[in-house]
């Protein structure tokens, strides 16, 4: 009995030591955005733009800071929307819409490396760049799971960002100054922690607006792939604007999307 109870005694002073070692790293370990800001274009970006967005926010009515952020990005009509979540289960709301500075490559998915093209479809942010050669950056995850399966298996191509500046072969450059504001946006969600990956998705066009989609099916009349392929970023576009909400999106063996809507 004496040695069970000094056993669990032991036993209890391991399990609280283990949790007081956990909490003084945890207390240690500085939070996301005071990570970023241990970099000086990004506590310069904090510096410039954190009221700023406060302001925009409480002119729209919206709580600050956002739990959740949604990009898409259109080609064609060269903009970028960000919606954002007030709280978790939520549908999203607009908050702004940049331009895109500068386009390159064509309509359609990007393939392999050296093609120019930005990609198209259903991405998400793997990488804050507080170093970026373009100001600052957002990296995307291309290429993703479809990507790997349909683009050029030696040289699919990598390394596309949302970036500052004006040149892209193959990114998405919105300038500096937006760039520094969604840089800062994009790194209060990220430290709110209900959303370790931001998603992005790259349309060819906004398909509500007339004449993009006339544009888009006069570029693709005689292309019975990129006819599919458009089908589904279609149906993900037209799920997110009934319901302010994302589809879930799947990746077949064939590497086509499929979008449960």
């Amino acid at each position: 009995m004496l040695r069970h109870f000094l056993y669990m005694q032991v036993r209890k002073w391991i399990v609280l030591f283990a949790f007081l070692t956990l909490l003084q790293q945890a207390v240690a370990q500085p939070g996301f955005i005071e990570q970023q800001k241990s970099f000086t274009r990004v506590a310069t970006a904090f510096n410039k733009m954190e009221d700023t967005l406060k302001a925009q926010f409480q002119r729209q009515k919206l709580s600050w800071p956002p739990q959740e952020m949604y990009i898409r990005s259109f080609k064609y009509d060269k903009q970028l929307e960000v919606w954002i979540k007030e709280e978790v289960g939520a549908p999203f709301k607009h908050f702004k819409t940049y331009k895109v500075c500068i386009q390159s490559g064509g309509l359609g998915p990007k393939r392999m490396e050296g093609d120019y093209q930005v990609p198209e479809g259903f991405y998400y942010i793997n990488e804050f760049n507080p170093n970026s050669m373009y100001h600052l950056s957002l990296g995307l995850n291309y290429p993703n799971a479809s990507d790997k399966i349909l683009s050029n298996p030696d040289r699919p191509g990598s390394l596309i960002f949302i970036h500052g500046q004006c040149v892209s072969t193959g990114c998405i450059p919105i300038m500096d100054v937006p760039m520094e504001e969604l840089y800062v946006l994009a790194s209060q969600v990220r430290a709110a922690g209900h959303q370790e990956f931001i998603p992005v998705h790259v349309f060819p066009v906004r398909y509500s607006e007339k004449q993009s989609a006339a544009y888009l099916l006069t570029a693709i009349e005689n292309n019975e792939y990129l006819k599919r392929f458009n089908e589904s970023l279609q149906i993900a576009y037209r799920y997110f604007n009934e319901n302010k909400l994302l589809p879930i999106i799947l990746v077949n063996q064939s590497g086509d999307y499929i979008v449960n809507d």
